[in-house]
């Protein structure tokens, strides 16, 4: 499982990178680490990589114990885009792995058994994501005008976790560099390649934490949930 924590958070603004915001009373990484290692537990080989930016060992100091207590947990540097930190992450994980999962730390509140369906269905399929269907009208717009309404019919909006066979990322990753390909998420690679790819519903719940407002939104859910 490679948990991405290396990006900078500009759209949060502030002075810590956010996946080192607390979320009652630990960091965003904590809680999506834990939570990944509920679903999958750190052992029989499963291993969880975090991978972190450049200049975060202080940040990542005052969390770095209850992570390596969950289990095998490693650590990588990320890299100048998220293709190149999967990368990474995936050296540290070792030859040995069949499934890669991987995973945004500003996604603290990732449901469980929706995870696991998510690695199921990748090891039938090749590829699956978390995604839920498009609730609202959607529309185009140009210079502050509405230019169109999209139909949403079999729109979904994608989520992390998203689990691929290795042996299908690396292939996709050596495309993705031959066609000068970058992908917005993990599975867009794996559709470059013409290879298919499973939806599994995730949930709203599993919001990614963008804006300072979604802060207390996330700390509202994990308060109602058990």
């Amino acid at each position: 499982m490679l948990l991405l924590a290396a990006g900078r958070g500009t759209r949060f603004g502030g002075s810590v990178p956010k996946a080192y915001l607390p979320l009652a009373g630990k960091p965003l990484l904590l809680h999506a680490a834990e939570r990944l290692a509920r679903a999958i537990p750190l052992t029989n080989g499963n291993r969880l990589v975090v991978v972190k930016g450049s200049g975060d060992d202080e940040h990542l100091r005052s969390c770095r114990q209850q992570l390596t207590a969950l289990g095998d947990v490693r650590f990588a540097d990320g890299g100048d885009t998220r293709q190149a930190s999967m990368q990474n992450g995936l050296a540290a994980a070792g030859d040995d792995v069949d499934l890669v999962l991987v995973h945004d730390a500003a996604r603290a509140l990732l449901p469980i058994e929706a995870t696991r369906a998510c690695v199921e269905a990748a090891a039938r399929t090749g590829a699956a994501l978390l995604a839920i269907p498009a609730p609202d009208t959607l529309k185009r717009a140009e210079g502050g005008l509405v230019t169109a309404t999209v139909d949403r019919a079999g729109i979904w909006l994608a989520q992390t976790p998203q689990v691929i066979r290795r042996d299908l990322l690396q292939r996709a990753f050596a495309h993705a560099a031959a066609t000068g390909f970058t992908g917005t998420d993990d599975v867009s690679l794996v559709e470059h390649l013409g290879e298919p790819v499973a939806i599994v519903p995730g949930a709203p719940t599993n919001l990614k934490i963008t804006h300072p407002e979604d802060l207390p939104l996330a700390a509202t859910i994990l308060a109602s949930q058990p």
